[in-house]
């Protein structure tokens, strides 16, 4: 068709004659409302970001020399951020002559990471950047979804019914005593 009939077909319909394939062989036009086509196309551009899973990289810091119960504890925070998704970075720091021991950072990390293997993965293994040793843990694929699901296992749930009131001691059974208040002199 013509540009000149597609145009005047467009205001008969009062419609926009709008240009979709630019570059074929003869371009492809459209008659649609415009406003109507940019608020939708607006509107799917929205929910595709809305979809998307922001990637959280927490970072734990570490020593070679660390405490069995200082460990512990930086490993359960790898764990609760590895059971909400996120990524943790493990930095080892050297100081002074620990930096001529590296091996004691790398097993210090294969330790973490086998320490937290359900939860999560190696994703960038040990590396040595001048004092610092870093090394990244991923979670899971579905890690999410499975802490999701567990809180709402743990959500409170209405009660069907009233829970049965506490039974009445039998007749001729012993009843507890009160004990009685202590003199206070």
């Amino acid at each position: 068709m013509r540009v000149e009939d597609a145009l005047r077909v467009a205001l008969e319909a009062d419609l926009d004659l709008v240009e979709v394939a630019p570059d074929a062989r003869p371009p492809v036009c459209k008659i649609m409302d415009y406003g109507k086509f940019k608020y939708e196309t607006a509107q799917k551009a929205r929910e595709s970001r809305k979809n998307q899973v922001q990637t959280v990289i927490k970072e734990q810091k570490l020593r070679p020399k660390i405490d069995d119960h200082d460990y512990e504890t930086k490993k359960r925070n790898v764990v609760r951020f590895l059971e909400a998704g996120s990524k943790v970075k493990v930095t080892i720091m050297f100081r002074g002559r620990e930096q001529s021991r590296p091996e004691l950072g790398f097993r210090l990390l294969q330790r973490l990471a086998s320490d937290v293997a359900e939860l999560g993965f190696v994703e960038t293994s040990a590396k040595q950047d001048g004092r610092n040793m870093t090394m990244v843990l991923a979670p899971h694929k579905g890690a999410k979804t499975r802490v999701k699901a567990q809180e709402d296992s743990r959500a409170p749930r209405p009660a069907a019914t009233e829970a049965p009131a506490a039974p009445a001691p039998a007749a001729g059974a012993p009843v507890a005593e009160q004990a009685a208040p202590a003199d206070p002199q």
